[in-house]
């Protein structure tokens, strides 16, 4: 399919996105989206926001989501290296609760795509890092919620090996876990 590799992960419609790159001694180029790929491969969304970040090493942002105005995100990394984590919320999902991660660097040029249902955050493995996602519904903050990062049910294994120290918003440091989150009935 086009400048593109789609490749399915464990969770139905959350997807790693490999562009193909065409380097010479110049430098490279490379198509960082296509629609007409994009829909070819069964992923027919509309993008209307853009959004970048730039986070030094063991900064970690997630688990986010918003519970109305729901977003999809196609996100990468400009510089640097992150590991980058999905949830699955959608209650009637066969993988509700599960995760699934993928390092984003600008190196690898790998993408994520994190369909609307989903909790999303990173952990940034390298000294700094820049991170870039489109989005296809605005920021709504008054609809914004999130996943506490180390849920115990849920279990992400972020890579921590070369991380002092984790780095959390206070609003991180505070969202639900997964159990608060079913009983407050706001999953998708």
């Amino acid at each position: 399919m086009g400048n593109f590799k789609f490749i399915e992960t464990k969770i139905k419609d959350l997807y790693i996105v490999e562009p193909k790159v065409f380097g010479d001694d110049r430098g490279y180029f490379m198509e960082s989206y296509n629609r007409v790929d994009f829909v070819e491969a069964g992923l027919d969304m509309v993008f209307v926001q853009d959004n970048e970040s730039k986070s030094k090493k063991g900064v970690l942002r997630g688990m986010h989501f918003q519970t109305k105005h729901t977003q999809g995100k196609l996100v990468r990394v400009t510089q640097g290296e992150v590991y980058d984590v999905a949830v699955d919320l959608r209650k009637n999902s066969p993988t509700f609760g599960q995760w699934d991660g993928v390092v984003l660097s600008a190196e690898n040029k790998r993408q994520f795509y994190v369909p609307e249902g989903f909790a999303h955050g990173f952990l940034v493995l390298s000294d700094e890092a820049v991170f870039n996602y489109k989005c296809t519904d605005y920021y709504a903050p008054e609809y914004d919620s999130g996943l506490l990062y180390n849920d115990k049910e849920v279990n992400i294994k972020w890579p921590l090996e070369n991380i002092e120290e984790i780095i959390l918003s206070e609003k991180d440091k505070k969202q639900k876990t997964l159990k608060e989150l079913k009983e407050l009935d706001i999953l998708f």
